[in-house]
């Protein structure tokens, strides 16, 4: 199997940014990356102008060939990934890939994911992590198989979590490790080093294995009868998107506006408020009492406008009036 790595014939498929950097480097060090695959293009925004995957914008810069199925198991697209005659797929943030796929090329198929398998299987293993307080992540490389993030293991690397990081700064950690763990799996395979490690190996009997299901908009809002570090590592872990969400009721006619949470401040205090209690000067701070202490607010969005700090947003708000839907 030992092969110059970089004669490899690769297709790339991918969607996000995270896979558009991943892409990126691998181009820049020199792979041979045959063709892409990447979701159809969409309308989005107020405009609902036509856009494209970070990944597709990054192979039209590099006149890499672009496939965007809306079927994968369709024939066409079938066959015209076997015309192409791939040694090897990588995965990095795509859709469940059928078996007749995957097992296509000779060195197989394998993905990054962004947690320490077997832990955080899912769509959104950097939020939970973070939402769930945890201080040491990490990145996976492994062979696609039937199921879901569940395959052999060729690489794993830890991340740490700082007390400070949201989604976004977590985020740009990993692509960048990520991409590095990428160049790794490909230099192994051709040259025949694999070692491969079953998840069921990294288990102890009876391990209850952690979760990342894909986040609604209807699974962001804050439960405020929770503790304050509880509070603190939701927002952060929802952070820029698709954020923590809270629901302001007006004292007088019950109006009620929702407004988004981007970045909060812990303080740890006893006190007797009922949780949900605002405490403001109307000037420069909010704080919300829960469990264990308060949630300050530092960054905000309401509904329909602009991201601001509190002190933006209370210079044209009275929050007086309003209560803490909870």
């Amino acid at each position: 199997m030992s092969e110059n790595t970089k004669e490899i014939k690769i297709i790339f498929m991918g969607t996000p940014e995270f896979a558009g950097f991943c892409l990126e480097k691998l181009i820049e060090n020199g792979f041979n990356i045959i063709a892409v695959v990447t979701v159809a293009d969409k309308k989005s925004g107020r405009g609902q102008k036509i856009s494209s995957s970070p990944v597709k914008e990054i192979a039209l810069k590099n006149n890499l060939p672009v496939l965007q199925p809306t079927n994968l198991q369709s024939d066409y697209f079938i066959q015209t990934l076997h015309e192409l005659k791939p040694d090897l797929f990588i995965v990095v943030a795509f859709r469940m890939l059928p078996k007749i796929i995957w097992q296509m090329p000779q060195y197989g198929t394998f993905n990054l994911h962004a947690s320490l398998l077997p832990d955080y299987r899912g769509a959104a293993p950097i939020n939970h992590a973070i939402m769930n307080g945890e201080k040491i992540t990490g990145l996976t490389t492994f062979f696609i198989d039937e199921k879901i993030d569940t395959g052999n293991i060729v690489l794993r690397k830890e991340i740490e979590i700082s007390e400070e990081d949201d989604f976004q700064t977590l985020h740009d950690k990993m692509k960048s490790e990520g991409a590095e763990l990428i160049i790794q799996t490909i230099n192994i395979i051709g040259k025949g080093n694999l070692k491969l490690i079953k998840q069921s190996d990294l288990m102890s009997p009876n391990q209850e294995i952690k979760s990342a299901s894909k986040i609604f908009p209807e699974n962001c809002f804050i439960n405020w009868l929770s503790e304050t570090e509880k509070i603190y590592n939701f927002v952060r872990g929802l952070s820029p998107y698709p954020c923590a969400r809270t629901i302001l009721t007006d004292k007088e006619n019950g109006k009620e506006i929702l407004f988004k949470i981007l970045k909060t401040k812990k303080i740890f205090q006893i006190h007797n408020y009922k949780n949900g209690t605002i405490i403001s000067d109307n000037k420069k701070f909010i704080q919300i009492a829960c469990n264990e202490g308060f949630i300050e607010i530092e960054v905000l969005q309401p509904e329909g406008k602009k991201v601001m700090n509190t002190k933006e947003f209370l210079n044209g708000f009275d929050i007086t009036g309003y209560l803490i839907k909870i």
